[in-house]
This record gives structure tokens, sequence and C-alpha cells, in this order.
């Protein structure tokens, strides 16, 4: 009697999972901003040979670029996780903008160092300023998504997040210690899938109560059990244990997923009440729509 093939990767398979877009992480920071940590070194070394005052000038120039550097990173992850939320509040810190004005001190004292005039250094700081805005821009300075949101909640939520995106990176830096590719793909599915919904509380802080288990407890024992299986797992290979681990991710992705599609409803529901009452009122006013 013919048997139906049915294995793993068969089309039919019931274990074939429907593709899940990943989020494609990138380095906010990119070349550009790596490239500026370069003019400080050959300013020290330029420096050497200048006598104390000149050698003490270029090394808080270099000090001055180098700090500029560092706070333009930081500066550029912070406006990418500004600009990747709906929700979001200006970056406490203008980073960008003190980078630009260390970068202009830095820039002014190297020259005034090379041709003591305060005139020129000035023209040349302004100039670097004015050069640095114009490549990194400044910090976002105004929030965002946050009208009809009291601060008390707006900080509840931004608590709940921070405490969220740090388990979902523990995860990340403890599935690479297990070295299976395939565990690793399925956590970045799962992920996905928990920062959908984190979006979906961020756009509405209404929903938080009820998204608030599985943005903090839920996603705390996955964090644990990331941690525990990749113990396990680098040491043993233990494919039972991969199995198990497996099918947590499967069943945390399924119970995600519903979170968030029934938060969805719910702002649906919620949108025609408000279709209707707003109907009842113009009805009333002697306004019909059609």
């Amino acid at each position: 009697m013919a048997k139906r093939y049915g294995g793993k990767f068969s089309q039919n398979s019931e274990t074939t999972q429907a593709p899940v877009a990943r989020r494609v992480e990138v380095d906010p920071a990119g070349a550009r901003s790596n490239l500026l940590f370069i003019p400080a070194i050959p300013l020290v070394f330029m420096s050497l040979n200048d006598g104390a005052q000149g050698l003490a000038f270029g090394l808080i120039a270099a000090a001055s670029l180098t700090g500029a550097a560092l706070m333009l990173r930081e500066g550029l992850k912070a406006e990418a996780a500004y600009r990747a939320r709906k929700v979001a509040e200006r970056p406490a810190l203008p980073r960008k903008m003190i980078a630009s004005a260390l970068t202009g001190f830095g820039v002014a004292l190297a020259a005034y160092k090379n041709d003591p005039g305060i005139a020129a250094s000035v023209i040349y700081g302004i100039a670097a300023i004015g050069l640095h805005v114009c490549a990194f821009g400044i910090d976002p300075l105004s929030s965002k998504g946050m009208e009809g949101v009291d601060s008390f909640q707006k900080d509840r939520v931004a608590r709940v997040v921070e405490e969220a995106e740090k388990h979902l990176t523990a995860m990340s830096a403890a599935i690479a210690r297990a070295g299976d590719r395939q565990a690793a793909e399925r956590l970045a599915d799962f992920q996905t899938t928990a920062r959908t919904l984190i979006r979906t509380v961020e756009e509405d802080p209404r929903d938080l109560t009820g998204a608030r288990k599985y943005l903090s407890v839920y996603l705390l024992g996955a964090r644990d059990a990331t941690i525990k299986f990749s113990d396990i797992y680098s040491n043993t290979r233990d494919a039972q244990a991969r199995l198990d681990y497996m099918a947590l991710l499967d069943d945390l992705d399924k119970n995600f997923a519903a979170r968030t599609q029934k938060s969805l409803l719910e702002d649906k529901t919620d949108l025609n009440i408000e279709i209707e009452v707003l109907r009842e009122r113009l009805s009333r006013e002697g306004v019909r729509l059609d």
C-alpha cells in the first residue's frame, strides 16, 4: 500500500512554519563615525617633539577628539533607537551636539598649537562644528507619539520596554555560546515576534497591563531557559535538550503572537465603539452620515 511521504522537510508537513521576517541588525554608528577616531592618533605623535606646552595642547586636543568620537557613536545609537519606535522620548543627553562641540574644541586647540592665533583657531573650531553638524546632524529635540499619554504611564511603559529589550539582548548573547545555527535562527524568529508585541504596547500604552506579564515574567523565563540550554548544549550536544528548547520557543512564539493579535482586535473594537458614539452625537445635532 502506498504511503504518503510527510517528513520534516515535506511541503505538506505540519511542522513546516511560515517564514518570519527577521529584523536585520545594522550598526547605527557605521564607518563614518569610526573614522573620527583616527585624527587623534597622528596628532599625539606630531606633538611629541613640540615641547611641554605643545605636547600638553596636543594631548588635550586628541582627548577631546576621541571623546567626540565616542559621544557621537552613542548619540547615533540613541537616535537609531528613537527612530525605530513610534512612541519615544527625546534623548535625555544631546550626545551628537556634545560631540560637535568637542570636535570644534579639539580642532581649535590643535590649530592653536601650530599657530598661536586666537582668531584663526576660533574660525577653525567653528568650521569643524559646522561640518560635524552637516555630516551627522543634531539629536532629536522633541518626544514623539506622546499625545494623550500621562507621564506616569509613559514612564511605566519605558521601564517595561527597557527591561524586555535587556532580556532579548541577553538571549542573543547566550545562544551564541551554543554554536547551533538553527536554534539561533529560531530564537531570532521569536525575538521578532516579541518585539512586535513591544511596539504594539509602545503605540498604545493602555495595553501595558495585559502585556506586562509577557514582557517581564515570560521573557525573563525565556532568557533563563536560553542560558541553561546554551550551557548544557555547548558541553554535551544533548539532542533532547535541543528539542525541548525548540519546542519552548515554538510555544512562546505562538503565545506572543496571540497576545499581539488580541491587542490589535481590542484596538479595533475600541475604534468601532468610538465611531458609533460619534455617529450618535452627530445624529443628535442633525447631521446624517450615509
